[in-house]
């Protein structure tokens, strides 16, 4: 017996991508995959409206490593990951009926919640706290690579699309971490 196998109650089978054939089924995907897609970009808004003050802040005047690129860059960036991240969560959510989907997408939620702490921490922590902010960001986005790395290997024996999906917001998020460490230790 694999674990990841379909649930009894389960419609899927595994050649199946999870669809039924209920007259709603079409309407209920859409919909899914909408909100899929939609509460990640909302995490991004709510972390750029909380932090864009800082950006242009003490931000605009850190010492910043000589690979960081210009400021406009991230928020299209970030949209293209969001949504990747949404598509990948959607993509495991249609087999929601499998074993082990839910505790992927769990884990998913988690890495969600910690890239959500992140940019509040890093920016609007570091009036407060000083460099100590930088440092706990640091960590932070390291656990959160971690949660990343976690979440993949979860959604791979679901759907290696889904885990496919997340590798360039790791790669962007180990990038941003060399990004927080340069400006910690330099602060």
């Amino acid at each position: 017996m694999t674990p990841y196998r379909p649930s009894a109650a389960s419609p899927d089978t595994p050649g199946d991508i999870g669809t039924t054939s209920s007259p709603d089924s079409s309407l209920r995907q859409i919909t899914a995959l909408i909100l899929f897609v939609v509460i990640p970009q909302a995490v991004g808004l709510l972390g750029s409206l909380l932090t864009s003050a800082q950006v242009d802040g003490w931000y605009a005047e850190a010492r910043k490593a000589p690979w960081t690129p210009p400021d406009a860059v991230f928020g299209p960036v970030w949209a293209v990951l969001y949504l990747l991240m949404g598509v990948g969560a959607w993509l495991i959510w249609r087999k929601r009926h499998w074993l082990n989907a839910r505790p992927a997408l769990s884990i998913f939620v988690v890495q969600l919640v910690l890239n959500s702490i992140w940019s509040p921490l890093f920016f609007g922590g570091y009036p407060w706290f000083g460099a100590a902010a930088l440092w706990m960001a640091l960590a932070l986005i390291l656990v959160l690579i971690l949660a990343i790395i976690e979440t993949m290997r979860r959604f791979w024996p679901l759907s290696r699309v889904a885990a496919l999906l997340l590798t360039p917001y790791l790669v962007w998020t180990i990038y941003a971490s060399t990004l927080n460490l340069y400006i910690a230790l330099t602060d």
